[in-house]
């Protein structure tokens, strides 16, 4: 898979860090203890300023001047416009408006140092910058754990957050637990809330420090009632094919299709949803993971096999649309928050709300 880490030419490293585990593709840095946020800028290479540079085009015309004499190819600035320069390479990393303000890459990290006073507690374990720097990502982990069942199976809980610099998006910062056990990322958006929090580039300092703060009554927020929810069906035992229909809704990409679930039609169901399905519940009966108190037989295990079969089996074309698809609510979030959806009604209702045939 492509990797779109970016090279810096002038240290030959590439922009990425990690702490104990292996990097993408084993490029960039591993380093044995969590840096501090300063160390951890120069680890992924992020070490560098971003400005905004005035906007010019080039005249394909003729203009006269005053003094009558005529000269071509003149340079037109853009009113209203602005290219953001890397300094240390002078790359181009985008397009911007007159009101769009920067976040250097130390300012994102002072976001999260900001959350817990000044870092303590709050552990840096990937970061780095794609393309030609104009996007960078950091995942920190917070304190403490969601632990499930006798507490063997735990969750650790981290923010991860990446923003931009070509214009292309906001600051974006989600609370993703994960289960160290198998490394499933576990999202879920509890009623009416949200795991992200989006900042725009036009926000002033206090707006992000306030945002900041957020971000952390979000996380500990979502622990704690996502501790009670997993618990809860660790206790709701479901069969196989109860499983089995749990995915097939959570999975299903359209109303045509559900109608054909809903009828029991499954011969005229695609071959890719098919296999899609079968993937998934493979995953559910056979993974280690699913063999444990909490998953084996259970609905926290259903609900596991939703978020697994995209973490850990499905295929992608890159780093970058894993990351879109778990984290940055692409499909893998939308289907996982389907199966939390689906896992909350029948942990209410039963197995009347799958509708089984």
């Amino acid at each position: 898979m492509a990797h779109n880490i970016n090279f810096n030419e002038k240290t030959g490293r590439y922009s990425f860090f990690s702490v104990q585990q292996k990097a993408w593709h084993g490029l960039g840095q591993i380093v044995e203890q969590y840096p501090t946020s300063a160390e951890a800028i120069r680890h992924a290479g992020l070490d560098y300023e971003v400005e905004k540079s005035p906007l010019f085009a080039k005249g394909s015309g003729i203009t006269e001047t005053t003094d009558g004499t005529e000269i071509g190819n003149t340079e037109l600035e853009v009113p209203d416009y602005f290219a953001t320069v890397r300094t240390d390479s002078n790359a181009v990393l985008g397009v911007v408006g007159k009101d769009y303000h920067i976040v250097q890459n130390r300012e994102a990290f002072n976001f999260f140092d900001a959350i817990v006073g000044g870092g303590d507690g709050i552990l840096y374990e990937t970061a780095g910058a794609l393309g030609d720097g104009e996007r960078i990502f950091i995942t920190a982990k917070l304190p403490g754990y969601i632990r499930v069942g006798n507490g063997d199976d735990v969750t650790e809980k981290y923010i991860f957050l990446t923003t931009s610099h070509d214009g292309s998006g906001s600051i974006t910062a989600a609370f993703t637990p994960i289960r160290i056990v198998c490394q499933n990322t576990l999202n879920a958006s509890l009623r009416n809330m949200s795991n992200v929090v989006r900042i725009k580039h036009t926000s002033g300092a206090n707006q992000r420090l306030e945002d900041a703060h957020k971000v952390m009554g979000l996380a500990n927020t979502f622990s704690d009632q996502l501790e009670g929810i997993f618990n809860s069906w660790t206790k709701v035992k479901v069969t196989d094919r109860e499983v089995r229909k749990l995915i097939q809704l959570a999975l299903c990409p359209n109303t045509e299709t559900l109608n054909l679930i809903k009828k029991g039609a499954e011969n005229d169901l695609s071959t890719v949803f098919k296999n899609t399905v079968e993937d998934a519940f493979a995953y559910a009966m056979v993974s280690d993971t699913q063999q444990m108190d909490t998953t084996k037989g259970t609905l926290f295990g259903a609900y596991n096999a939703v978020t697994g079969y995209y973490q850990n089996v499905r295929n992608y074309k890159d780093d970058e649309a894993k990351l879109q698809s778990i984290v940055l609510g692409g499909t893998a979030q939308l289907k996982s928050q389907k199966a939390f959806d689906l896992c909350s009604a029948f942990a209410l209702d039963g197995a009347e709300i799958l509708n089984l045939n």
